[in-house]
């Protein structure tokens, strides 16, 4: 038994869910967002809670009832709150500023790094060392911040480089005389 999967997905006012065949729409304040899930599982809506269950015994069905669960209750929360990580910038010399809707990064390469913030992602810089990247999209909001990360992640000497907010880098001794 799935300990994720057999919890029901509470469905907060202001947010409604429809399931047509394997597809689950669900809409917010915040925007839609839609998934479709395997055929090993089954979606149901019924009075605000969105419950998957498995069809079937099989390894497949099991590992796709949990995850399906996850995925639908990723949804109903990118709809009401949305999904925020933020990255620090450490090191001399080290910026990020806004230009529209371009990142621009000054990581002490020999070029400056214009990243552009895909479709649904919203990416500022409230100061010179700080990235906050926003949206509905668990994933796609983690996959910005990792390809932001991925310039110049923080090296072990001296910490210099990108970092998510709450990571901890594990600092190495330097040479010694």
């Amino acid at each position: 038994m799935s300990r994720i999967g057999k919890r029901p997905v509470e469905l907060p006012t202001g947010v409604s869910a429809s399931v047509s065949g394997q597809t689950v729409e669900v809409k917010g304040p915040k925007g839609a967002r839609n998934f479709t899930a395997t055929d090993d599982v089954t979606i149901k809506v019924e009075d605000n809670v969105i419950s998957v269950e498995p069809r079937g015994k099989s390894k497949r069905a099991r590992q796709q009832w949990g995850m399906s669960r996850t995925r639908v209750a990723n949804m109903v929360t990118g709809v009401t709150d949305g999904f925020k990580k933020e990255l620090e910038i450490n090191g001399v010399g080290y910026r990020a500023q806004m230009a529209g809707n371009t990142l621009k990064l000054n990581l002490g390469l020999s070029h400056d790094v214009d990243y552009v913030a895909p479709e649904g992602v919203t990416v500022t810089a409230p100061k010179q060392t700080v990235i906050i990247v926003e949206g509905i999209d668990e994933q796609a909001v983690g996959q910005v911040a990792a390809d932001i990360r991925a310039w110049r992640k923080p090296e072990p000497y001296k910490g210099k480089g990108i970092k998510y907010k709450d990571e901890y880098i594990f600092r190495k001794e330097g040479k010694k005389k």
